[in-house]
């Protein structure tokens, strides 16, 4: 009898809502491979429900790339998997501090090299940044991209900034009023197990080529127009405040907490603003530039790197 197949999956989730994405989309696995699961963890360990004020003060480090530390892996840099799964959130449209911290260190370069890596996002709806961030990671440390998995919050942009924040800063995922409940739907997340056949198919054959193509014959990644729209706007403001706010200093500095505050206040204004514009944004987009937008949609549901 031939060896089981090894999966190593890599992960960071503070809520558990990424772990049960992981497991509802590895359950057909269970007894077809050997899965080893690594979870990062940082050394200083990230508060939930989050404090404001700190939530916010962790975006510059978050969208510079410049990390809170994590600590030594458990797994052996050197040891052989047929393939690894990257599980990460988004944190502020790029990846969060711990996947960025492990995706930085000398022990994911060894980890990955030459590896097939299948990344999983589970996100409230804007991610595209953050794989881009990803793919130039892996690109750097030779590691191949295979596949990627977006679960999503499909709740409008609004609603579910309400409920995310809700989520984030008091606990409560629950519906309430008239919001669903937070993050990625029940349903959604049950119905993820239509991927493990497919990637134990890969597995079993040792072949990663078509696994990509199957995946999203079931619908691994779906990308509304607007979210490239929104997500190139947004991206551009959280740089600049990124590059404002840490000129006073590091994270939890308190010269830099009056800009903070700024941002925060404004963030949200934002957010309700340029929702509707980015709406007449796309509109204007797809009525006037289709070719240009559907190309990006295209870029960003691929796995190539620019």
């Amino acid at each position: 009898m031939s060896e089981l197949p090894k999966v190593l999956v890599v992960y960071y989730t503070q809520t558990g809502q990424l772990k049960t994405i992981i497991d509802s989309v590895l359950s057909p696995l269970q007894g077809q491979a050997e899965i080893t699961y690594e979870q990062l963890e940082p050394v200083t360990p990230w508060e939930f429900p989050w404090n404001k004020q700190t939530f916010y003060d962790t975006m510059p480090e978050t969208v510079q790339g410049t990390p809170r530390g994590i600590k030594p892996l458990k797994v052996d840099p050197d040891a052989h998997f047929d393939l690894v799964i990257l599980a990460y959130q988004p944190w502020f449209l790029s990846p969060s501090q711990p996947t960025a911290a492990f995706l930085q260190s000398p022990e994911a370069a060894r980890l990955l090299k030459g590896k097939p890596v299948l990344t999983l996002m589970g996100a409230r709806n804007m991610w595209l940044n953050a794989q881009e961030k990803v793919k130039g990671h892996l690109e750097g440390m030779g590691a191949r991209l295979v596949g990627n998995i977006v679960l999503v919050d499909n709740s409008p942009n609004i609603p579910s900034v309400i409920t995310v924040l809700r989520w984030q800063f008091k606990g409560k995922k629950d519906a309430f009023f008239i919001f669903p409940p937070a993050g990625v739907q029940q349903q959604d997340i049950e119905a993820a197990k239509r991927f493990g056949p497919v990637i134990g198919q890969a597995l079993q054959a040792r072949n990663f080529d078509n696994l990509y193509p199957n995946l999203m014959a079931e619908n691994a990644v779906t990308l509304k127009p607007n979210l490239v729209v929104l997500e190139d706007r947004g991206i551009r403001a959280f740089r600049f405040w990124a590059r404002f706010i840490s000129a006073k200093g590091g994270p939890g500095a308190k010269p830099r907490q009056i800009r903070v505050l700024m941002y925060r206040r404004l963030l949200l204004l934002g957010i309700f603003v340029l929702t509707p514009i980015t709406m007449i944004s796309s509109w204007y987009q797809l009525t006037f530039k289709k070719r240009h937008l559907l190309k990006e949609v295209e870029y960003y549901l691929g796995l190539a790197k620019r």
